[in-house]
């Protein structure tokens, strides 16, 4: 291979092949390209584990892992031993060889089934340049290699990584849909690399040359890092934003080419296709120990039967039964012990571990098919992405929850804002809002599949419109002025985070008065300062710029829309009105009456006449164009001055025209009025990557600030009075979580200054605005702060929006220092941090919002229940601890006689002080001043105490110095609310809940920021809502709203950890009272290993006659009814208190084996003592009575009793009765030495045998009768007080359900013990702007 040199590190690419990638297109430089693909992966994937010929032998290595396999298969290898030897060889290897037979048959049509699937993928069809063809050819996916250069068309499927070469797009843009990757359904936009030949115009391949050396294969889904070198050996930064993912769709977007950089299992897709997860369960392990007990109970009972034997052989003198062999007694003994371990094998459930995994799978099965927990809206379930942990939704302790699209519905509304230290309450948008909610929302937006090419070439026709050419794109015209709000409200606009809600903002009459004097400067009733105004226009740009929102329409592609603007060179806010005065350009109206066109009505009507706009910014002075007011006659008017190099210029395609070009206007005006109405219902559709943003876009749009279109170098926005302007979009510096903000640096459309506009977290960027020197600047941010603090009282989602005027000189040197960080291929990430935080600084503040998140239906309801089920709930939210108190509020986590800790603190040695202050103040306010390690767990449920921490004391509160002063203080609380926590710092929490208390947890959360928290906990569950899908794809169980976490947990939760609990201590009963059996008749045999049955009977008795009921136990059984379970949540904490299955409950289990046992074979032995029957014979009834005693255990055991049930009881018995039968019948010499023929029927022919059955069962079975008699009437368990009221009458059953309650909580009232001089901070605080909100209104 030809070493391609590397001048960062000066040495070659050979040198450093675990860094760097280099890839080299295939049609120039053939035969290194070739070299260079031999090193690199296939496009053809394989996600199947077995060849034909690596099936056995690895399917095989797979099943040997499992402990219980390995045990049966060495049984069944020491059974050929002939010295050790207990029946048949055959025989032995029988049950080993079904399980493993019918684990290898699942596992290969799961294989069988992932083989079909890699085929169909595999096969898919693509364009690939042909180098010696010189065209694209078809080529099927396999086919495709690193190097390869691929052209796609709309709704195309990606087939490999690909960096961005060519779009049809003009503006070098291409939009992709990444919902088969990560569950997104909102556009994703990507651009060709920069400095690459025009766009819209065919590529050519040969001409491009450059070699792309990028980052080895990851998983990170938003990360690429790499350059792109051209020929001059220039180069060029490749980022996340050039890259086209596999398993991706092109959307609106004609044609796109690219070359592929990763293939096959390279790609970031299938580095993120880890296969389903896989956690052990707390059942599970317990399950493991008593495994290793019953060894340690096999191992004894064989220790005995070896030292009886040899006791037995020693005590014999020469006696004639025996051949002499001269074996000295104690090395018989160590025979005899192994003997006994094939003899009593089946004491360890070889069927259990195969029976858990159809158990689990028939509870998966109820689970995602009930219909309670079917969301119609959005047409989805449960969806139970781990398969073996359904039962530790039966014992959750702790439940860590997100705020934001969790226990809200995460489609913000923009409610109000606050300009220039002005507080606009926007009295009739909140009143339209409440409007909107009591008449409901639209429908869900549905997508289809379709597929071309002889179904071979995947299109998805979510968006099926592509036209050629971007410039027939039609805007969509706004709603009418004459329109109700209603209306207004109910027009449905589809797309991510774009629904009626967000686009219905009304605006404040006050504020909108003010921005209409851009609109008519000389207003007689409004007089204004500049700078006030400046700070509202200011405000709305940022609103409308800084974000990443793709605008289309409902029924065009997304291209940016270039519009015909007029060019101006307006340096201050006070020229803009003077020319536009004098100019008398077409403006807003101020009244709803006036007939003017809207923004979107003129972007379509400009747009519909093809003329263009682009963005000049090195043009030489040219005159601007204007219409005059009585005319449709464009004016020329002369520039006072002219245009520098850093003044945008805006041209337009015939600026200054000629009169034919007025009058088709004019022709044209008049035709597009005939099609308004039409194109009424046409609006513009805004897809953003969180609704905050959408919310943002569309404030801003009701103010006239209207955006239009997008393009990696320009944002086009309608400005009150001046129409669309082509805004020039220097740089976007994305949201950061550790920023907690995002900005743009754009060119004002005025001035011509560059302009920093930045959007975040309030508390950053006030920090980022403190350097404020001018008293006006102080001011308003004096009362911005004060109005963020009420916005956060009531409950809104508050954001900051500020701005910095860059000089040239400071921006080309944050430029060069910026451009070095792009094409840094090592800490690109930590370069682009620290630049973007350079440039943030010394903002100065214009104002902020406030944005409403409504609380999902029935949250409060939700975790009301489950509070009441002992379940603890902490919350952990990035919002302000305000915003935080007032959802606990809103969701009753936070009750009125609550006794509120709150802990804010700036430094480690602070948070150890205030941390033990709050815990000298429970102790104090507790019985007798109790800690936390003396209260009882009822106690700490049902505490008066809930903390609010904030992320800066979490911080602390996290090292290990104050870990246990911070759990201890956690403990005495009834809940924690965790203020301005970041992702990390969420996962942390719940790995020390975890990790220090043994708790179980489950975490909740709907978001790519939740994914370390869900996948930290026991439990992890996504929501599937606005924020996309990766919660869900990293969490265990997912759902679409909070309030099927209330059945899924309280019912599905309950029942499916008694059930298997249940059926895992019957399967440990029935074999050891099984297994019992052969040993106390060792005492009869000289402990030699013999069997009172036959050797089939031995191994079928446990592995097919008395196995099938539990597994419709394990599935179907229901201790107490949805309903009850429901309304009683109390009886939720069984399952915390693993009531079902505890160490006590497994000995008592097994020593009722052991009673049963003693009954089964001695009462037999005593019935038939002195009588001439064999030994076969002596086996008969002990059979058929132990078959009988362990079916009717669990018809005890069984809480309910269908005909199903019945039916398969009934069916065991006449299953082993045939069998025997049968066996009895035709088997001469199948149980050799001894012969069974003959024996079963003889005996089942006298009236002896149903008499021993009878009473041997009776008496097994009659102590475990009375004694849960005796119990449940003297002190029952809630779960049989629950069973006893749900067979009440509907009546007496709610009358017994609330007494039930209000003896419950006069319990809790009367252990809690506050003070009355404890002041109550907790209460929900009052609105009193404009309307009074319902307590439902949170962030």
């Amino acid at each position: 291979m030809t070493p391609v040199s590397d001048p960062d590190q000066g040495g070659t690419f050979k040198d450093q092949p675990k860094k760097r990638r280099v890839v080299i297109p295939c049609w120039t430089e053939y035969e290194e390209a070739m070299e260079l693909q031999k090193s690199y992966s296939k496009n053809k994937v394989r996600t199947t584990k077995y060849t034909f010929l690596s099936f056995i032998p690895k399917n095989l290595f797979e099943q040997l892992h499992r402990f219980a396999n390995v045990y049966f298969l060495f049984l069944g290898a020491l059974n050929f031993v002939p010295v050790v030897n207990a029946f048949q060889p055959e025989i032995s290897i029988i049950p080993i060889i079904l399980v493993m037979c019918v684990t290898a048959v699942k596992d290969l049509w799961e294989d069988h089934r992932r083989r079909r699937s890699d085929q169909k993928v595999n096969n898919r069809l693509c364009d690939v340049y042909d180098r010696k063809q010189k065209h694209y050819v078809e080529r099927s996916w396999a086919e495709v290699c690193v190097g390869d250069l691929v052209r796609l068309c709309c709704n195309e499927i990606i087939p490999a990584d690909m960096v961005l070469l060519h779009s049809s797009d003009p503006n070098g843009v291409c939009h992709i849909e990444t919902a088969n990757l990560d569950g997104e359904t909102n556009l994703k936009q990507r651009q060709v690399v920069r400095d690459l030949p025009q766009q819209g115009s065919e590529f050519i391949p040969e001409s491009f040359s450059s070699r792309i050396e990028c980052e080895n294969p990851n998983n990170d889904l938003r990360r690429f890092r790499g350059f792109m070198e051209h020929p001059g050996k220039i180069r060029v930064g490749l980022h996340s934003e050039n890259l086209l993912l596999r398993s991706c769709t092109v959307r609106n977007t004609e044609t796109v080419i690219g070359i592929v950089v990763y293939a096959g299992h390279e790609t970031k897709a299938m580095q993120n296709n880890s296969g389903p997860r896989y956690k052990r369960s707390k059942l599970e392990r317990r399950l493991n120990v008593d495994v290793l007990w019953s060894v340690a109970l096999l191992l004894l009972m064989c220790f005995v039967a070896a030292v009886g034997n040899g006791l037995w052989l020693n005590g014999l003198k020469d006696p004639i039964f025996m051949i002499p062999d001269n074996t000295p007694s104690a090395l018989a003994a160590f025979y005899t012990f192994w003997t006994m371990i094939i003899v009593l094998q089946v004491l360890i459930p070889i069927s259990l571990y195969v029976s858990i995994e159809i158990v689990k799978l028939g509870q998966i099965y109820f689970i995602q098919n009930d219909i309670d927990l079917y969301n119609p809206r959005f047409d989805t379930g449960v969806q139970c992405r781990a398969l073996n942990i359904t039962e530790d939704l039966g014992q959750i302790q702790y439940l860590f929850s997100d705020k934001t699209g969790t226990l809200t519905e995460n489609r913000m509304l923009f409610r109000r804002c606050t300009v220039a230290g002005t507080e606009y309450p926007h009295c009739e948008n909140a009143i339209s809002l409440e409007q909107f909610e009591e008449q409901g929302c639209g429908d869900v937006d549905r997508s289809h599949t379709l597929r071309s090419r002889s179904s071979k070439k995947s299109l998805s026709c979510k968006s099926l419109s592509c036209n050629q050419s971007s410039v027939s794109l039609k805007t969509l015209t706004a709603e009418s002025d004459t329109d109700s709000v209603v209306d207004t409200l109910r027009r449905r606009t589809l797309g991510a985070f774009s629904g009626t809600m967000e686009c219905a903002v009304v605006p404040d009459p006050q504020l909108k008065g003010k921005l209409d004097t851009l609109c008519s400067p000389m207003h007689p009733s409004v007089h204004h300062e500049a700078a006030e105004i400046s700070h509202i226009l200011d405000f709305f740009l940022a609103l409308a710029v800084c974000n990443t929102v793709v605008v289309s329409s409902a029924t065009q592609p997304r291209h940016v829309v270039q519009m015909p603007v007029v060019r101006t060179h307006l340096r201050s806010l006070e020229d803009m009105k003077l020319l536009l005065q004098k100019l008398s350009l077409p403006r807003f109206p101020n009244s709803p009456n006036q007939n003017t066109d809207s923004p979107s009505s003129l972007t379509k009507k400009l747009f519909t006449r093809g003329r263009s706009a682009m963005y000049s910014p090195n043009s030489t002075s040219q005159t601007p164009c204007t219409t005059g007011p009585l005319s449709n006659t464009p004016t020329c008017t002369p520039s006072d001055t002219p245009s520098t190099a850093s003044t945008p210029v805006l041209l337009r395609s015939g600026a200054c025209g000629d009169m034919k070009d007025a009058e088709q206007a004019k022709v044209n005006d008049e035709t597009d009025s005939d099609d308004d109405d039409e194109g009424e219902e046409d609006d513009l559709l805004y897809e953003a990557e969180s609704p905050d943003e959408a919310a943002l876009v569309q404030a801003a749009k009701a103010y006239g600030c209207t955006l239009l279109g997008r393009s990696p170098e320009q944002v086009l926005v309608a400005v009150p009075g001046a129409g669309p302007l082509s805004i020039p979009l220097l740089h976007v510096l994305p949201f950061h979580s550790a920023r907690k903000r995002m900005s743009v640096v754009v060119r004002h459309p005025f001035t011509g200054n560059v302009m920093v506009y930045t959007k975040g977290a309030d508390n950053v960027i006030m920090e980022m605005a403190e350097g404020a020197k001018d008293g006006f600047s102080r001011e308003v941010m004096e009362r911005t702060q004060r109005h963020l603090d009420q916005y956060a009282r009531e409950g809104l989602r508050t954001l900051c929006v500020a701005k910095k005027v860059l000089e040239e000189q400071e921006y080309k040197a944050w430029l060069k220092r910026h451009e070095y960080a792009e094409t840094s291929i090592e800490n690109r990430e930590e370069l682009l941090l620290e630049s973007a935080e350079r440039l943030e600084t010394n903002l100065t503040l214009l104002g902020a919002t406030g944005i409403v998140d409504r609380l999902q239906e029935e949250v409060p309801e939700t975790i009301e229940a489950l509070q009441e089920a002992g379940i603890k709930v902490w919350v952990l939210t990035g919002d302000k601890q305000e915003t935080a108190i007032n959802i606990a509020n809103a969701c009753k986590l936070l009750r009125p006689t609550d006794q509120l800790l709150t802990a804010n603190c700036d430094s480690k040695e602070a948070c150890k002080a205030r941390l033990y202050e709050l815990q000298c103040e429970i102790k104090h306010f507790t019985k007798g001043g109790t800690s936390s390690h003396d209260m009882s767990e009822d106690d700490r449920s049902t505490s008066d105490f809930v903390m609010v921490i904030d992320g800066r004391t979490l911080e602390f509160a996290l090292q290990n110095e104050l870990q246990e002063a911070f759990l201890e203080l956690t403990c005495c609380c009834r809940s924690v609310i965790c203020c301005r926590s970041t992702p990390l710092q969420k996962s942390q929490v719940v790995r020390l809940v975890r990790d220090q208390l043994k708790v179980m947890t489950l975490a909740i959360g709907d978001g790519a920021n939740d994914v370390s928290m869900i996948q930290m906990a026991d439990v992890g569950i996504g929501i599937s809502g606005q924020e996309g899908m990766q919660a869900v794809m990293s969490s265990d169980f997912a759902i679409s709203r909070f309030k099927y976490l209330r059945k899924l947990i309280l019912v599905h939760g309950h029942w499916c950890y008694s059930r298997l609990a249940n059926m895992i201590l019957y399967f440990f009963y029935k074999n050891v009272m099984y297994v019992n059996l052969l040993f106390w008749y060792q005492f009869f045999c000289g402990f030699s290993g013999s069997t009172m049955t036959n050797s089939w009977v031995l191994i079928f008795f446990n592995l097919l006659f008395t196995s099938v009921p539990p597994l419709v136990y394990g599935v179907l059984d229901k201790d107490v009814s949805a309903e009850t379970l429901l309304d009683l949540p109390d009886l939720y904490k069984s399952g915390q208190k693993s009531q079902a299955y505890l160490p006590s409950t497994f000995w008592l289990t097994m020593l009722d084996a052991f009673y049963q046992s003693l009954v089964c074979f001695f009462i037999p032995y005593f019935a038939y003592a002195g009588s001439d029957i064999g030994v076969l014979s002596f086996g008969s009834p002990i059979n058929g009575s132990a078959l009988l005693i362990i079916l009717l255990h669990q018809v005890i055991e069984s809480r309910t009793l269908t005909w199903l049930h019945g039916a398969l009881l009934l069916f065991s018995a006449l299953f082993y009765y045939v069998f025997v039968l049968v066996f009895s019948v035709t088997c001469v010499t199948c149980n050799s030495p001894t012969n069974p023929f003959g024996i079963e029927t003889k005996m089942m022919s006298e009236a002896p045998y149903y008499f021993v059955c009878a009473l041997t069962t009776v008496l097994a079975l009659l102590p475990r009768i009375l004694l849960r008699v005796i119990f449940n009437s003297t002190c029952p368990y809630d779960l049989v007080k629950a069973q006893k009221i749900e067979r009440l009458p509907p009546m007496e059953y709610c009358s017994s359900v609330k007494q039930w309650k209000e003896s419950r909580a006069a319990g809790k009232r009367s252990t809690r013990n506050i003070p009355v001089n404890l002041s109550v901070n907790a209460e929900v605080p009052s609105l009193t702007d404009c309307i009074t909100e319902e307590g439902a209104v949170v962030s």
